[in-house]
């Protein structure tokens, strides 16, 4: 086992155990952290495994991208930072979700693991070949996911200040309520106040 070797199984342990934890912790920040140290883990790989090109998209398009608008859509949209008990699942929900995902995890690795054998015997590909792919071929797709999230960010920002401006106006209508009825109130003790005094002179 080379110095490589062991740099890939520690990057990419730490990549595994973040992205676990990046869908098992219940506070939604945590969750972007956690998911930052994941796409940098999986980055390290690719850099272990001397796709700089690869490492360095990476690194500019999720952690760079996808996790900042992540986080600035938790921002806008005030989400709980705190854990929160409305979105916790039940034991069977999460039973289940493990199940179909080491079907899935399973699945995948008979696809590739066959894919990635053949591969070791096929030519490196460049980085001209691969940005002549992403930027040619896979162009459009990839403006569309991007306007897709800006699109998903200000849907998010608009439902949210909706939510909070029917919050407050509800807030302000039951303030309103009971001013209007401890006004009369007021008055009428100030009324019954003046009074005794009056009535006292008189007598």
């Amino acid at each position: 086992m080379t110095s490589l070797d062991i740099a890939f199984a520690a990057v990419g342990t730490v990549a595994a155990a973040s992205g676990l934890l990046a869908v098992t912790t219940r506070h939604v920040v945590h969750a972007a952290l956690w998911l930052v140290v994941c796409l940098g883990a999986v980055a390290g790989c690719y850099l272990v495994l001397g796709a700089e090109f690869v490492a360095l998209v990476q690194l500019l398009v999720y952690v760079g991208a996808v996790v900042v608008l992540v986080l600035f859509a938790l921002m806008l949209t005030r989400a709980p930072i705190g854990p929160n008990d409305e979105v916790t699942t039940g034991v069977a929900h999460r039973a289940v979700a493990g199940v179909l995902g080491g079907a899935v995890t399973g699945l995948l690795l008979a696809v590739l693991l066959p894919v990635a054998g053949s591969a070791r015997s096929r030519p490196g590909t460049t980085s001209t070949a691969v940005a002549e792919q992403l930027f040619g071929t896979w162009v459009w797709p990839f403006e569309a996911l991007s306007l897709l999230l800006l699109v998903a960010l200000i849907a998010a920002f608009a439902v949210s200040r909706m939510a909070r401006d029917g919050q407050a106006a509800s807030a302000a209508g039951t303030a309103s309520a009971p001013g209007g009825m401890t006004a009369p109130r007021a008055t009428t003790a100030a009324g019954t106040a003046s009074e005794g005094p009056a009535e006292e002179v008189a007598r």
